[in-house]
């Protein structure tokens, strides 16, 4: 058995399809299994819970001999994961597989590389065998930008630089390799799609496939910030995500690694694949399942 974390969002939601698709016991942990249930195929067990609560942890972990680990993004990230591996030793888990952040290190300038850091201690000093994912910006995050392609034609952000977008759903087929095989164990994988491209490339990529025009509007740091908290973003983490920006701009994200390939045995999707699978979304005529 294996559980998931993390279920309901772009990675999670993605683990548990494909980990029923082969055939492998799955358990999810859901604050609500009643919305859950609908995100998944009917094989999947939903238990209530969530990262806060040891005795909903130990409850979903009962019988469970692997984890797959991802918080929410929370001041209290590090306090949830820290519960899930001590929960894990509790019931004598053996792997672990942790959705950690490119570039998790102490002295990042972004939180959540801290915090991803962090645990990735934690759970190096566990006992538990396990494995690291560091995948770079998620192809996904571009859906958030679905609202103003549809109404202005134009994706706004404060990034000039390349970065090597990753599918979440190859993010996912890579976790599901370290979850099912062996030889993942001690290993950190940095996780990339196939090129680095620029926001300016990714408007052009997505015209193409909604047959209307799309620019790209480099914004400065501060009305980036100053939108995100008028949408209800919390001060802190977008400050985050401007350091997160400026990461890009650094170049520090151009970076392409074979993980994809190497672990999960695929071909990455590409960026023109994933406008065309979420075309419909782009272009205000479908909605987003799932994620």
């Amino acid at each position: 058995m294996i559980l998931v974390t993390g279920a309901t969002g772009k990675v999670g939601s993605e683990v548990a399809r494909q980990l029923a698709a082969k055939g492998e016991a799955v358990r999810v942990l859901a604050r609500s299994p009643e919305k859950a249930r609908a995100l998944f195929p009917a094989g999947v067990e939903i238990a209530r819970g969530d990262l806060t609560d040891a005795a909903s942890l130990d409850a979903a972990l009962a019988g469970a001999d692997r984890l797959f680990l991802l918080a929410p993004t929370d001041r209290e990230q590090v306090a949830m994961e820290v519960n899930a591996i001590e929960a894990a030793k509790r019931a004598g888990v053996k792997r672990v597989v942790k959705l950690s952040v490119l570039g998790a290190d102490e002295e990042s300038p972004v939180i959540l590389a801290r915090w991803h850091r962090e645990v990735e201690k934690v759970l190096a000093g566990s006992g538990i065998p396990f494995t690291l994912l560091q995948p770079t910006f998620f192809m996904q995050n571009f859906l958030g930008s679905a609202g103003t392609i549809q109404a202005q034609g134009a994706i706004y952000a404060p990034v000039r630089g390349r970065t090597s977008f990753v599918d979440a759903r190859d993010i996912a087929s890579v976790a599901v390799a370290a979850l099912t095989e062996e030889g993942h164990e001690g290993k950190t994988y940095v996780v990339t799609g196939p090129e680095a491209i620029t926001y300016g490339q990714a408007a052009e990529r997505i015209s193409a496939v909604i047959g209307n025009s799309v620019g790209y509007v480099e914004v400065p740091a501060e009305a980036a910030r100053s939108g995100m908290i008028e949408a209800g973003i919390p001060d802190w983490y977008a400050d985050d995500l401007i350091a997160l920006f400026g990461i890009i701009n650094a170049g520090w994200t151009e970076e392409v690694v074979d993980t994809v390939r190497t672990v999960a045995k695929k071909e990455p999707i590409t960026f023109d694949q994933f406008a065309r699978d979420h075309a419909q979304v782009f272009a205000g005529t479908g909605e987003l399942a799932g994620v």
